[in-house]
């Protein structure tokens, strides 16, 4: 795997900064440049970015393994050649080391990225190259383990759907609000009441229309006689 990219994962899950990853280099008696940090924190392509060395990668991991465990007396950080390369075995190996992680731990980490590994299976990354059950590690096992890693201890930098109100994950209805006619107070009426009332209503009426009926432009008209 790309050794930026473990960099810059590792770091985002357990929230180092600049000072601090300054400081654990320092604990590998590696001098960091901040200009130079920030360049290997980039991404292959954007402007600036320089490769993290096998060297840089290995002294940081180092130094984290100090720096949560404690320095032993007469041992000294590697520092890695020119030509000399760090696995993703060794980098798991180094992760696990600094994080004291067993191997229910680093299978826990796993299964929070949705990757199953059985047990015999990650021991096997973690063998001698030269024993029988030696396994090399694909970039998707570190990939995911440091994926894992932030799920464990940042998980509050994944917002899940259901954290989510119920009512903000219902649709509106779209229904406008039906507004009903306030009624008037102090005029309560009965069915008998308001049937009388309509009655007497149409009673004038008919006797308004038969006024109007002998009314005309010309005056009123004399009664039909029956």
């Amino acid at each position: 795997m790309i050794h930026n990219d473990v960099l810059r994962r590792l770091r985002y899950a357990l929230a180092i900064n600049d000072t601090a990853a300054i400081s654990i280099f320092k604990l590998a008696n590696y001098d960091m440049e901040i200009d130079y940090l920030h360049a290997v924190m980039k991404r292959e392509g954007e402007e600036g970015y320089l490769p993290c060395r096998d060297k840089i990668i290995g002294l940081f991991l180092d130094g984290l393994i100090i720096k949560n465990r404690g320095r032993q007396e007469g041992q000294e950080p590697k520092v890695l050649g020119p030509k000399e390369r760090l696995s993703n075995n060794e980098v798991m190996r180094k992760i696990r080391i600094a994080m004291s992680y067993k191997d229910e731990d680093m299978i826990h980490a796993l299964q929070l990225a949705d990757f199953r590994i059985s047990k015999s299976e990650l021991s096997a990354f973690f063998r001698k190259p030269d024993h029988r059950n030696f396994k090399p590690a694909g970039d998707q096992v570190v990939r995911n383990l440091l994926q894992g890693m932030v799920k464990k201890h940042r998980p509050d930098s994944t917002v899940s759907h259901r954290n989510a109100k119920p009512d903000d994950r219902k649709p509106s209805s779209g229904k406008p609000n039906e507004i009903k006619p306030a009624k008037k107070k102090g005029t309560t009426h009965s069915p008998k009441t308001e049937k009388g009332e309509l009655n007497s209503r149409h009673t004038n009426a008919v006797r308004e229309s038969s006024k109007q009926a002998n009314t005309s432009v010309w005056g009123t008209l004399p009664s039909k006689k029956r």
